[in-house]
């Protein structure tokens, strides 16, 4: 029987047509944040992300390069794996939507849809925008051009098959309303919800589920000659990689429903509308919850190819390292927000937070445990006075506050209670001045002072893991300790006066050398 309790996390599966950016790296890193926190907190998680390699943009893509579709998606690939290692990103699986395994659990789900009468043969004809893989009606178009990203559209006459997605507008309805009442809203944040439940409102269509004009996509099992439209193969990523559609159900039956789709703003709709309609008609459960975040804007404005607005991730970390980066997305930016960033807000939060802050605090502390205890760390104190009463208060209810905060998927929140201890710490060190008391030979409240401090430090570091996930292992091996990233009883491990005495500590290489613009 299993104890611990899962928990199930999911990016978008990003489309191959491009290399990572800011923006998918924004996503996937909140993600990983989440998975990493819950993780230590004692939950089996299951962390998924991958890519979305059919559809009509790809065929042209590969074939405008002179090669095959896969061969390209391929060559694409490895490119995502490589900027989700070096962004440490943690997750358990990575799915391909041309691997067998998915286009065994696409079919499967189309077979089970058909046996129960949930999808018909007709005739489309509409609008279909290739760069976004959607279709739009005459009314939704802006001037004539997508809605979304404002190309042209191209008008489509096809034969295809349909799903009965107007048949389960009350019922979509109904679970919004359900899901709020049981206080786990389905659609989050709230301005998303409200958007969403007034597109149902104004009612729904049948939707096309397949593609005759090309073959680079998943067969319909039952007719061979249609691809599935690459959304709905898209979406269903998140059940095939946990096995649906295959003879090992385990991790299906220990995983699903997902509690978090993390998805950006501009795809909302295929999450909150089309695939919990499609998992009803399946007969399966929707996932927990949808949360539907902002955009990055640079200058204002979304970050794209086209507005040369574009800077990849690598760039980023080349200059602030990885925990940087990681840090400043999700301090800078609140979750679910549009957020603005900016090199100079980057090297502020860096320089202040970072350096400052956090990368001085370890420094000196460690510092000051060689000069005055040898290098080892000194034993609690037997006694704590009352001016030092401030240090264990905070880092009491830190573990309340940072789970507070991540429940509402508040980064910034969780961060800055952290924050709090870290800068009390700054401000314990300055008042207790343990140069004076080794002046003076009192060695006894040198080293409580050190403890307390010392203390404090292995506390913040565990909360700043799951954002900073090398740093915190770096500073939890210069006190001697284990392995931060493998705690799995954060409360236990957070409790005031878990630092062992005599541990070896090692001063090392400042954590943030302080980045000073040209």
């Amino acid at each position: 029987m299993d104890t611990k309790p899962s928990f199930y996390i999911t990016t978008p599966i990003y489309y191959v047509n491009a290399e990572p950016h800011l923006g998918t790296a924004y996503t996937t890193i909140a993600a990983d944040a989440l998975a990493r926190y819950r993780r230590m907190t004692g939950h089996e998680v299951f962390f998924l992300t991958g890519l979305d390699e059919h559809g009509q943009k790809i065929a042209q893509a590969a074939q405008a390069a002179g090669m095959d579709p896969q061969s390209w998606v391929d060559s694409i690939a490895p490119k995502f794996l490589d900027t989700w290692r070096m962004l440490e990103i943690s997750n358990d699986d990575f799915i391909r939507t041309t691997e067998p395994r998915h286009t065994r659990g696409v079919q499967a789900f189309w077979q089970e849809l058909y046996r129960r009468g949930e999808i018909y043969q007709g005739h489309y004809e509409g609008w279909y925008c290739v760069p976004d893989e959607t279709y739009w009606s005459e009314e939704e178009l802006v001037d004539g051009k997508c809605p979304q990203c404002g190309r042209d559209v191209q008008f489509v006459r096809e034969d295809n098959w349909f799903f009965r997605l107007s048949a389960y507008q009350e019922r979509l309805l109904e679970f919004y309303e359900r899901r709020e009442a049981e206080g786990r809203p389905f659609i989050q944040p709230e301005t998303r919800r409200n958007e969403v439940v007034s597109f149902v409102k104004g009612g729904l269509k049948d939707l096309s589920i397949s593609r005759t004009t090309f073959s680079w996509g998943v067969p319909l099992p039952f007719a061979p000659d249609h691809v599935t439209y690459v959304w709905i193969d898209a979406l269903l990523n998140y059940i095939t990689a946990l096995g649906y559609g295959s003879d090992d159900r385990a991790k299906f039956e220990r995983f699903w429903p997902a509690d978090y789709h993390f998805v950006g703003k501009d795809i909302i709709r295929f999450h909150c509308v089309i695939w919990p309609a499609m998992l009803m008609a399946a007969g399966i459960e929707p996932p927990k919850t949808v949360f539907a975040h902002g955009f990055l804007l640079a200058k204002g404005e979304k970050m794209s190819k086209s507005k040369g607005n574009v800077q990849t991730p690598a760039s980023l970390v080349e200059k602030f390292g990885v925990d940087a980066y990681r840090y400043y997305f999700l301090r800078d930016v609140v979750f679910g927000q549009d957020g603005s960033i900016s090199m100079e807000s980057m090297v502020q939060r860096y320089n202040g937070d970072l350096a400052n802050d956090w990368g001085n605090l370890v420094s000196r502390l460690l510092n000051m445990t060689e000069k005055y205890l040898g290098g080892r760390t000194p034993a609690a104190p037997e006694h704590t006075e009352e001016a030092e009463s401030e240090l264990p208060a905070i880092a009491g209810a830190l573990p309340g506050r940072y789970e507070a905060a991540m429940q509402r998927l508040d980064y910034a929140a969780a961060l800055e209670a952290t924050w709090d201890l870290i800068k009390a710490a700054n401000r314990y060190i300055e008042t207790q001045a343990p140069w004076n008391a080794a002046k003076s030979g009192d060695e006894v409240r040198v080293a409580a002072i050190l403890y307390n401090a010392l203390e404090a430090v292995r506390i913040a570091a565990l909360f700043c893991a799951p954002v900073m996930p090398k740093t915190s292992a770096e500073v939890w091996r210069r006190l001697g300790l284990g392995d931060v990233t493998a705690v799995r009883d954060l409360a236990s491990e957070a409790a005031w006066g878990g630092l062992p005495a005599g541990l070896a500590v090692t001063k090392g290489e400042p954590l943030f050398p302080r980045i000073y613009e040209e």
